[in-house]
């Protein structure tokens, strides 16, 4: 397994949730209601396949290992760069949803942070994935030693193997899929 290469394909799928999220968006901005389900669905994309199945595999597997190979520059980059992107979305994550229950529970000017988080983490994801792809991880493929490959490669198979078994991969691509339908 490549695990790079993979990690480079699930951004694809987290691109495409992206656009679902903007046009979310679009939509109330436009005066369409809020469809809580809808907007709890890709929070649980967000947290779960993109960041806590995605994340989790740059953070425990991929950039740890930069960082104690390669040292500086890598570091600054992982630990002040792609780290704390990761936080801040996290963080757009946690305010999108806590606007949505204030407006559930009937504070229409909370629509405005809705549509502010949720824009928000969609422009930061778009800029950090293309950051990963054409740098952080070409980086890592050219300067990362063979063994150390290796290494991340076998961790990243044990990993979606019990992914895999979990239907975890499974139910949020077909999640997505059901959202694409509505929003694109």
């Amino acid at each position: 397994m490549d695990s790079i290469n993979l990690m480079v394909e699930e951004h694809t799928y987290i691109k495409r949730m992206l656009i679902v999220v903007r046009n979310a968006s679009i939509n109330i901005l436009n005066g369409g209601k809020i469809d809580y389900d809808d907007f709890y669905k890709m929070i649980d994309f967000i947290r779960n396949y993109a960041d806590k199945h995605h994340h989790g595999k740059e953070e425990n597997m991929l950039f740890n290992k930069m960082v104690d190979e390669l040292g500086n520059p890598i570091e600054k980059v992982i630990n002040m760069g792609m780290l704390v992107e990761h936080n801040q979305g996290r963080s757009f994550i946690y305010d999108l949803e806590e606007a949505l229950k204030r407006v559930k529970n009937g504070d229409d000017d909370s629509k405005v942070d809705v549509i502010a988080n949720a824009v928000s983490y969609e422009n930061l994801l778009k800029r950090h994935i293309e950051k990963e792809d054409s740098t952080v991880y070409t980086f890592a493929s050219k300067n990362l030693s063979r063994e150390t490959l290796d290494k991340i490669n076998s961790e990243c198979e044990k990993f979606e193997e019990i992914e895999s078994k979990n239907k975890v991969q499974e139910k949020y691509i077909k999640l997505l899929e059901d959202l694409e339908k509505k929003y694109i």
